[in-house]
């Protein structure tokens, strides 16, 4: 089965209202080609579930949110995203906002078809007292009191890959995979972009098939997109843009969203990556050292 298809009919598959998971961490590895396909899209009142960071930010800024379900919304070197931060404090979106555990174990509960998972996470906390459809529930073997996380259904899930074939195995050759497989898992439609479609012949090493983190029966569409992930980091390919995400966290203070929309997102990916430097300057870009 050939699972290719474009970005634009990748996110046609997507519908007003819809809970929509965007994979990758914060700065790192977001599909944020897809992200700017919704952005000139008509789609509106998404819940978008999160590692969040200028992926969810350009979302907000843009009308397009309902609710955000997250753990963080950060740019990394830049602590809170800029836009997000005025949605939220504007009061323009609902949120629920959960310990980053609480949020694997949700994606988790959605994998596996169970309505929740107990845990102690979020016990004796805010979390409970601003999120109050999270319930606590008593244990039936002794006498403790359990935090039952809810399931994070998905409707959607966005991720970046580095590889894919046509069937839909993708690989993910950096140091380190994030919850993109329990966000694959948890969706009833999980889309991929990547650097590269390959053949399937690739996966035959088994170093590289190591780096398989999902079953190809899960990726219901590939989208080839290299520089995909711009201005996010693609370890090892290339790393997060950082004049480009000051110029971003700049303009929420000086011109707002439209102005950052009218100087780089452009009709079409090619005209984006065109005038952020071209496909050669993304992949120029060091990767970040810690």
């Amino acid at each position: 089965m050939d699972k290719r298809i474009s970005a634009a009919a990748a996110v046609a598959q997507i519908s007003d209202g819809m809970t929509v998971g965007i994979g990758g961490w914060g700065p790192r590895r977001k599909p944020m080609a897809l992200v700017r396909e919704i952005l000139r899209s008509d789609l509106k009142d998404l819940t978008i579930v999160a590692y969040g960071g200028a992926d969810v930010g350009m979302l907000c800024a843009s009308g397009k949110v309902k609710k955000v379900i997250f753990a963080f919304v950060s740019l990394d070197f830049i602590p809170l995203e800029p836009y997000f931060r005025q949605a939220r404090q504007n009061g323009d979106i609902e949120v629920m906002e959960v310990d980053e555990g609480m949020m694997l174990l949700g994606l988790r509960a959605a994998a596996w078809g169970l309505p929740f998972i107990p845990t102690e996470v979020g016990l004796g906390t805010d979390i409970l007292t601003h999120n109050p459809d999270i319930k606590v529930i008593d244990s039936p073997y002794d006498d403790k009191e359990w935090v039952a996380m809810p399931a994070l259904n998905l409707d959607v899930a966005l991720i970046h890959a580095d590889r894919a074939d046509a069937r839909g195995v993708c690989q993910i050759e950096g140091p380190d995979h994030y919850l993109d497989d329990w966000m694959a898992r948890a969706a009833k439609n999980t889309i991929v972009s990547c650097e590269e479609v390959v053949e399937t012949s690739y996966f035959q090493d088994p170093a590289r098939a190591r780096q398989v983190f999902w079953e190809r029966s899960i990726t219901d569409a590939v989208v080839e997109i290299p520089g995909g992930a711009h201005p996010t980091s693609c370890n090892p390919k290339y790393g997060f843009d950082v004049p480009h995400f000051k110029a971003y966290n700049a303009s929420a203070k000086d011109g707002g969203f439209s102005a950052y929309a009218e100087q780089y997102l452009a009709a079409t990916e090619t005209e984006y990556q065109e005038r952020v430097g071209g496909l050669d300057a993304i992949r120029a870009l060091p990767l970040p050292v810690y």
